[in-house]
């Protein structure tokens, strides 16, 4: 959602586009409830039929509000309240350099449509993750986690194209390394159930990728990563 003059828009979503505008919202019907009502409560209840709210909140549905970004450090500038996945933020805003996550889990990515560096987002301020993360560049696109309760399960393979040795996991690994002896790391998967972060470095550190279920069975698109460790995206983050 984000805010023209004084007008609200939400957005659709990168899939179709589509913007829903909000007017005025309705005015109240005062109503005397059965019972002793004294003068001075039927004087209230005239007064609000009156004057219908002028807020912007009043008299609108309740809108889910999950993660604002904001074009300087610190929360500061012009924001943009994002509730679904953005593929080019640059529609919106020409930099961004805080974000504060309300609700929900994300991927933001520094290129459009979900391409380059990404990084793990769940509640919380961020107000200057460029220096937090070690970014070079702004965020630039977004994409929305969604909530998986249930089991997890993921086939890592030593080798690309689902060749090597084979193991089924439904844990996190904090080290391919120590626990399968594979020196270089996984290099292919396929996803079975529920959203995985994936490491470059064992113990969760370096670069990450998400993924969700699917088969894998390159990681060149994604510079040539190997990854060495990876965690499952778990419902008690959101």
């Amino acid at each position: 959602m984000f805010k023209k003059g004084g007008t609200f828009f939400m957005e659709g979503g990168f899939n179709n586009g589509s913007c829903i505008f909000f007017g005025p919202g309705p005015g109240i019907n005062a109503r005397v409830k059965p019972g002793r009502t004294t003068a001075h409560q039927l004087d209230q209840l005239s007064a609000k039929a009156a004057n219908p709210p002028t807020s912007k909140n009043e008299g609108l549905p309740a809108l889910p509000k999950q993660v604002t970004f904001y074009e300087d450090r610190n929360f500061m500038g012009r924001s943009y309240e994002c509730t679904g996945d953005c593929s080019d933020m640059y529609s919106y805003m020409s930099r961004c350099h805080s974000c504060r996550v309300e609700s929900g889990c994300w991927m933001v990515y520094d290129q459009p449509n979900f391409m380059g560096n990404q990084y793990f987002m769940r509640r919380g301020e961020y107000a200057d993750y460029m220096s937090m993360w070690g970014y070079h560049n702004c965020i630039r696109s977004c994409r929305m986690i969604p909530m998986h309760r249930g089991s997890y399960r993921m086939r890592i393979y030593e080798k690309e194209n689902f060749m090597g040795q084979m193991m089924e996991v439904m844990d996190d690994c904090d080290s391919f390394m120590d626990r399968y002896h594979w020196s270089h790391g996984c290099n292919s998967c396929h996803v079975m159930d529920g959203n995985w972060l994936m490491y470059e470095h064992p113990n969760y550190r370096g670069r990450m990728w998400y993924f969700r279920p699917g088969e894998y069975r390159s990681f060149r698109d994604f510079g040539g990563m190997r990854f060495m460790s990876m965690r499952r995206i778990m419902d008690s983050w959101y």
